[in-house]
């Protein structure tokens, strides 16, 4: 995957990416990097599937008032982003400041320097949400800024991580082998995962808007052995081949994207993880082994 130029000491390089006429047309972001995302896939559409009192009660709070740690990978210009933590934090509209920065913090990282930009200018919580350039297949790169922001804390992984309809992008410009080296490296860095996969069907639009732009195909749409029925192919993924546990599906969206929840399965329990979220683990499961079968 193509990304921005890296320079020495982490500065990104802004070229004429600046130019917005780039990505006016939607089949012209490749890499899912759309200019407008927000407009039409409303962070409200997940909020009101995500239960607010759920970080809390999976991370309650420690003697030492250590932050939770939050990874939002392909956050494009953060308004999903921004609207997470006022989620989880239960802020009011229009709240700019607020001392839950100390309680929750956010690393969020998108391939698309202009995306970037606009998300640290318009962020209200610059204290407790982080943006940042970053190709995330890049191993050098994402080691070092992954690992800086973690340091800050003295952690090793993330509490919890966001993949909020990345697999796609990721699948088509890696191909079978790249979808699963990102899983492998999303599983290893975070206790908990909150997964949005793309259904085939998204897959196969996405194709046809290049095709329809003149564009180049994906590289490795053609040759793709994984798919069919996504969801299904990237909870056995996680579950069988990188130590994740399904936790519960917390529902569809309107456009038809299940939120999946997972936990890693050497995460001491630091709180009991409600019922209710184990009553839907087991309802997911059911049903997505009956559709296996």
């Amino acid at each position: 995957m193509a990304g921005p130029t890296e320079l020495a000491g982490g500065v990104v390089k802004e070229t004429a990416a600046e130019e917005e006429p780039r990505v006016l047309e939607p089949g012209a972001a490749p890499f899912g990097n759309f200019p407008h995302y927000s407009r039409f896939h409303p962070p409200e559409q997940r909020l009101r599937l995500l239960p607010p009192e759920l970080l809390r009660q999976l991370f309650p709070q420690s003697p030492e008032n250590e932050p939770i740690l939050g990874l939002d990978v392909g956050c494009n210009s953060g308004d999903l982003s921004v609207a997470l933590y006022k989620h989880f934090l239960s802020l009011p509209d229009g709240e700019t400041c607020s001392d839950a920065s100390r309680e929750l913090r956010l690393l969020c990282c998108d391939i698309d320097p202009v995306l970037v930009k606009r998300a640290k200018k318009e962020c209200p919580f610059p204290d407790a949400l982080t943006f940042i350039t970053l190709d995330f297949m890049n191993q050098r790169t994402r080691k070092v800024l992954l690992s800086s922001f973690l340091n800050q804390f003295g952690r090793s992984v993330f509490d919890i991580g966001f993949c909020m309809s990345i697999t796609m992008w990721i699948h088509l410009n890696h191909g079978d082998h790249g979808l699963c080296e990102f899983l492998a490296h999303l599983s290893s860095l975070c206790r908990y995962l909150l997964v949005e996969p793309q259904p085939w069907k998204c897959y196969r639009a996405a194709a046809r808007r290049l095709r329809k732009l003149g564009l180049h195909d994906f590289d490795h749409f053609h040759s793709l052995a994984i798919r069919g029925d996504m969801t299904n192919q990237i909870v056995q993924i996680l579950t069988q081949d990188h130590g994740m546990e399904l936790i519960c599906c917390f529902g569809n969206t309107s456009w038809d994207r299940s939120l999946l929840f997972f936990r890693a399965k050497q995460t001491p329990e630091t709180h009991p993880i409600p019922e209710s979220l184990i009553e839907k683990g087991k309802e997911a499961g059911n049903r997505l082994r009956f559709q296996r079968q």
